[in-house]
């Protein structure tokens, strides 16, 4: 990546044209970059332009016209000719409508030609990426360096995967094209993810459901090839639910997986998604993100959201955001990608949204030192999608603003048409088009949302329950440490060593699930959770309740019955049972 520190560009507009707003926001943009910028002035003549570039010694001399296409065509050999009698050539940016760019083209000495079309990514890359030459945009091609080239736009991420191979081909390279989208976060129906390496045991009329069906690391390597052009998106991939290991060697070398995302506490019979026990289940995702980590590789641990889509108190979502973090940290991943799901569960209001949000941030970010590192990714909930396609529209441009207060490095866009259908290459891009707009205006200047007062409140609430939870988390470990508590979850001819670490401790992290200290009312009737936890939305929050009294439950009440206090109404040693 080229440096731009001490990089000058001279910008104006020439001829008769008056209108300098694009030239102006290119130069803010470049200064924001970190380039020198110096603005001319409007309506310049192509002689003083190149003159007064000459003197400014400008790095990239960037014009603007609007007017029209042959008087430009003049300007522009003008302008070509000074140059060449000062001996001058620095590098040549244009922006001006379409028909004008078009001459722009034609002429052949601009280095980049903008027409308004382009997205931010585009002119980014030309101002951040290797020497400019005619189209010759460049773009990193790790998650790490994508996020620092773009900054302070964050990625745009959108999920993607039609029920045929050949379709979902086809859309890549459209999105790519497109140029909208960082990073395509690649969707394989559930016969991919659990039975990949054994496909006998795949059910064939299942095919295509929930994703595409790739079958084999040639079906990857066509997916990848396929995004090969445009603005090259990086690729991820969600991961398997069974050979977790062979399947991530398989996306590391066919599509150069972005980043992994690994469950903690799922993927499994919890969710039945898989035949895995939740112990087992976990140690094989620590071993998943170990893996990673010595390869360098970023990883998402993709687990507070999944307890407030089962309707979880808040309070269990932010635990299992440390726990999903500290568990990574441990495992010796050093990129850490923290998603952060709003509209989760539905009706969850903005203030309680970012209340929860930022005190999961205050939990995981605690952990950040020279060898950890959060990035923010954020997303709406898909459940919070109407299925009328205008009122889902402004759904996802309203959950886009509130989540910009996060300060994120990624936007995972949701299609809007997810609550009808699920979306295409078309509803992919148009959807990005609307969260791009929304962050445009965003980081021209918002109001701080985090500071409202509500917003503190919850926030400051749901650290200190968060804490008495992990506490209660770790004295079931004390327990069990000690031979008060017969550990479940335990393979057969396993011995029990707890360890030392209650927060990495497969098995005591699969009794804090049986016992009900992280409970979701989903869970109900599951043999290998709890599931006796009742919520209820409290003033846009998601609580805990008394069964009796209906009225929310404080978290150190909640955790001191289930760990057998006084006023307990069921045990640990009951529940294990």
């Amino acid at each position: 990546m080229r440096s731009t520190k001490g990089k000058k560009i001279v910008g104006a507009s020439i001829g008769d044209c008056v209108h300098v707003a694009g030239v102006l926001n290119f130069l803010r943009l470049a200064e924001g970059l970190g380039y020198e910028t110096v603005f001319l002035g409007a309506a310049r003549s192509p002689e003083d332009v190149a003159s007064l570039a000459r003197n400014e010694r400008a790095d990239i001399l960037a014009v603007g016209y609007r007017l029209d296409p042959e008087a430009a065509r003049k300007l522009f050999r003008r302008l070509k000719g000074s140059l060449a009698e000062q001996a001058f050539s620095p590098s040549l940016f244009f922006g001006g409508t379409p028909p004008v760019a078009a001459v722009a083209v034609e002429e052949c000495i601009f280095d980049a030609v903008f027409s308004g079309k382009e997205g931010i990514d585009e002119i980014i890359s030309f101002l951040r990426g290797a020497e400019s030459r005619r189209g010759q945009a460049t773009y990193p091609d790790t998650l790490v360096e994508r996020i620092g080239w773009k900054d302070p736009y964050p990625l745009l991420r959108h999920h993607f995967g039609l029920p045929s191979v050949h379709d979902t081909e086809e859309g890549i390279a459209r999105i790519a094209d497109a140029g909208v989208v960082d990073v395509i976060s690649l969707g394989p129906d559930q016969n991919a993810q659990a039975h990949f390496f054994r496909p006998l045991e795949m059910d064939k009329d299942q095919d295509g459901a929930g994703g595409v069906p790739v079958r084999s690391p040639r079906d990857f390597e066509r997916l990848y090839r396929a995004s090969r052009r445009g603005n090259h998106p990086l690729m991820r991939c969600y991961s398997g639910t069974c050979d977790v290991i062979s399947f991530a060697e398989v996306l590391r070398e066919t599509i150069c997986n972005a980043w992994a995302a690994i469950p903690l506490c799922w993927y499994n019979v919890l969710d039945r998604r898989g035949p895995r026990e939740v112990a087992q289940s976990i140690r094989e995702g620590q071993t998943a993100m170990a893996w990673h980590a010595e390869r360098g590789i970023p990883v998402e641990v993709n687990e507070a959201h999944q307890w407030s889509l089962r309707d979880a108190p808040d309070v269990v979502a932010v635990a299992a955001s440390y726990l999903g973090g500290y568990t990574a940290k441990k495992m010796g991943v050093r990129d850490y990608v923290a998603q952060f799901m709003f509209n989760t569960p539905p009706g969850t209001s903005a203030t309680m949204d970012l209340g929860k949000m930022l005190a999961k941030i205050d939990l995981l970010e605690s952990l950040q030192d020279d060898s950890f590192r959060v990035w923010r990714q954020v997303r709406a909930g898909l459940a919070s999608f109407p299925v009328d396609l205008g009122q889902a529209k402004g759904q996802l441009a309203a959950s886009t603003l509130v989540s910009m207060s996060l300060r994120p490095h990624i936007v995972h866009v949701v299609g809007f048409c997810e609550g009808d259908h699920i979306a295409g290459a078309v509803e992919v891009i148009e959807s990005c088009q609307i969260a791009r707009g929304v962050i445009r205006n965003c980081l021209s200047g918002m109001p701080d949302m985090r500071l409202d007062s509500a917003v503190q409140a919850r926030r400051e609430e749901l650290v200190e329950e968060a804490w008495t939870l992990l506490d209660a988390i770790g004295q079931l470990h004390v327990m069990r440490a000690t031979g008060r508590l017969l550990a479940g979850g335990l393979a057969p001819g396993e011995a029990d060593d707890p360890g030392e670490d209650p927060f990495t401790d497969p098995v005591t992290l699969a009794m804090a699930i049986k016992t009900g200290l992280l409970d979701a009312p989903h869970l109900r009737g599951n043999p290998h959770a709890c599931g006796r936890i009742e919520t209820a939305m409290v003033g846009g929050a998601c609580l805990a309740i008394d069964p009796d009294t209906r009225k929310p439950l404080a978290e150190e009440a909640r955790t001191g019955r289930i760990l057998g206090y006084p006023q307990a109404g069921h045990n640990v040693a009951a529940a294990l049972q």
